[in-house]
C-alpha cells in the first residue's frame, strides 16, 4: 500500500511540475506576444511618420510615369503635403517639356538631354528636402499646375 501511495505522490508531484512548467511557458509566450504587439505598434507609427513626410512621395514622383501616378494618388488623400505637391507639379512640367521637345525633329536630341538634366536637378532637390524649382520654367509649373 505504501508503494502505491509513494507512486501516487510521485505522480502528483510530476503533475504539479508539469502544471508549473506549462504556466511558465504560457507566461513566456504572453510576454513574447506583448513584445511583438509593442514592436508592431512602433513600426506602424514609424511607417505613418515616413509616409506623412512628403519627401518619399516627392521621390516616387521622379520614378517614371507610373511613379508619378502613384505619387499623385498617394498625395491625393487627407495626408496631402505641400512638399509632395510641389515636386509632383515639377515632374509634370518636366515631362511635358520632354514630350514637346522630343517631338520637334531638329531639337529632339537637345530636348531629351535638357529633360534629363531637369529631371536630375529636380530629383536632387527632392532628396535634399528643399523645394527647388528647375531653371527657366519651374515657377511657371507651380503656377500652371497649382490644382495638383
Amino acid at each position: 500500500m505504501s508503494d502505491e501511495k509513494n507512486l501516487s505522490d510521485d505522480l502528483n508531484d510530476m503533475l504539479d511540475d508539469a502544471k508549473d512548467g506549462a504556466k511558465k511557458a504560457a507566461d513566456k509566450a504572453e510576454d513574447i506576444a506583448d513584445d511583438a504587439k509593442e514592436k508592431a505598434k512602433e513600426f506602424s507609427e514609424d511607417a505613418a511618420e515616413v509616409l506623412s513626410d512628403g519627401k518619399n512621395v516627392a521621390v516616387i514622383a521622379h520614378i517614371t510615369l507610373i511613379g508619378w501616378i502613384i505619387a499623385l494618388i498617394m498625395n491625393s488623400s487627407e495626408k496631402k503635403t505641400e512638399y509632395a505637391s510641389f515636386y509632383i507639379r515639377q515632374m509634370l512640367g518636366i515631362a511635358i517639356i520632354g514630350i514637346v521637345l522630343g517631338l520637334i525633329p531638329i531639337v529632339n536630341f537637345v530636348g531629351w538631354i535638357l529633360t534629363v538634366i531637369l529631371w536630375i536637378m529636380s530629383l536632387v532637390g527632392a532628396l535634399s528636402g528643399k523645394k527647388k524649382t528647375v531653371f527657366l520654367l519651374g515657377n511657371q509649373f507651380q503656377d500652371w499646375f497649382k490644382s495638383l
